[in-house]
């Protein structure tokens, strides 16, 4: 009778606070069935960031039978804490994944909030002993697709269309204007901003103001292909972003960057239904894979590095490399890959020396910048044209 009349009290006490008897928190038993909540910032028919993410959790629940998912779409940054409180409160999720740089304080929030509940943040840096951190990042493959753009490059104006300043477009612009400038030391990159992950009409219309700057390579960080067709229509190559693109220009897309995000979630989601992650063990974890670790793969599309059309262009180019001596654009590329592929990493796009734009010294010779400094980078490389809200 006394445990009756106890149970009465929690849902009782649930109902005042707005909640069901299914949202009284609890920890995740290893071996149970598991529920997995993902949020998206962008439509999951976006092409790029958010349906790259989703593609990656219907492979999860492909392969795992003891896993469900459930997910939601096209979620504000600043309002994500309410809808993490959907996906615990209403779907009774053990792991929810936020999958976006502005969601980072929600999460953050949220998190303490659900101490028995596990959370990772995509592309973030805070966390909690149940919040973890997770990116598979693009800064080793924007740094082989500008050494590509340097060589290809007549104006020595190279595109980069960019949704958002945050360290994580900044990184990987600076990435590619390192690898162009490599190849072509007068190669600039002209950065617009466009203020928005999705937003087909804004890409537009930054790339062909870009376009009219004599801008004549393109890349991009905007969740559809439209510059990848804008450079189409104009003749100019461009390079894919998240998802393969060379559909939507056989001709003119040379290469890309692909992500693999189920690398990651299948790791985490396999080690949670183990034991090995809890929701006392998460404040150390962040996965940061690249190359090595397959997280991510160069190319117009899978399997395809380097757009056959484009591979005599590049192998008619040379440089002359210190470790390397005198060598094809093309070849340059397929060695800088093996490098970064190594579990080594005997390269680093990132390696000293690097100025600023200003001419300041950011990264001395023998150095390497750490994970911590390229997750919170807000300095433009020299090379980098436009505004650089941020800069220090």
């Amino acid at each position: 009778m006394k445990t009756k009349v106890a149970l009465i009290g929690v849902v009782a006490l649930a109902l005042i606070f707005g909640l069901s008897a299914l949202t009284v928190a609890k920890e995740y038993v290893p071996g149970e069935p598991l529920k997995a909540g993902f949020i998206y910032v962008g439509p999951i028919g976006d092409y790029g960031w958010s349906h790259a993410h989703n593609t990656a959790r219907l492979i999860c629940e492909d392969i795992f039978p003891w896993l469900e998912t459930v997910y939601i779409e096209s979620v504000p940054e600043g309002e994500v804490e309410g809808y993490i409180d959907k996906l615990i409160q209403n779907e009774n999720c053990d792991v929810v994944f936020t999958t976006s740089f502005g969601f980072i304080d929600g999460t953050f929030a949220a998190a303490q909030r659900y101490p028995d509940r596990i959370f990772g943040h995509c592309s973030g840096f805070l966390r909690v002993p149940n919040e973890m951190t997770y990116m598979a990042d693009f800064y080793q493959i924007y740094y082989l697709n500008g050494l590509i753009a340097g060589a290809l490059t007549k104006t020595n104006k190279i595109a980069y269309v960019g949704a958002f300043p945050i360290p994580e477009l900044k990184r990987h612009i600076g990435a590619y204007t390192i690898g162009a400038r490599e190849v072509n030391p007068e190669a600039e990159v002209h950065v617009r901003w466009i203020e928005a992950w999705y937003d087909p009409t804004a890409a537009k219309e930054a790339a062909e103001a870009l376009v009219a700057e004599g801008c004549d390579a393109f890349a991009f960080t905007e969740d559809s292909p439209t510059v990848v067709q804008v450079a189409a229509e104009h003749e100019l190559p461009s390079f894919g972003h998240y998802s393969p693109m060379y559909q939507f220009s056989p001709e003119y897309c040379v290469s890309g960057q692909l992500v693999h995000w189920e690398a990651i979630y299948l790791d985490c989601l396999a080690k949670v239904y183990a034991g090995v992650y809890t929701a006392h063990n998460l404040e150390n974890l962040d996965y940061w894979w690249l190359l090595r670790e397959e997280a991510v793969e160069m190319g117009a599309k899978p399997g395809m590095l380097i757009n056959p059309d484009y591979e005599d262009a590049l192998k008619a180019v040379t440089v002359d490399d210190p470790v390397l001596g005198t060598i094809s654009v093309y070849d340059l590329v397929m060695a800088r890959l093996t490098q970064m592929t190594d579990p080594s990493m005997i390269f680093d796009p990132f390696s000293g020396p690097i100025t600023d734009r200003e001419g300041n010294l950011r990264v001395p010779v023998g150095s390497r910048m750490s994970v911590a400094e390229l997750t919170t980078m807000e300095w433009a490389v020299d090379g980098v044209v436009g505004p650089w809200p941020g800069e220090p």
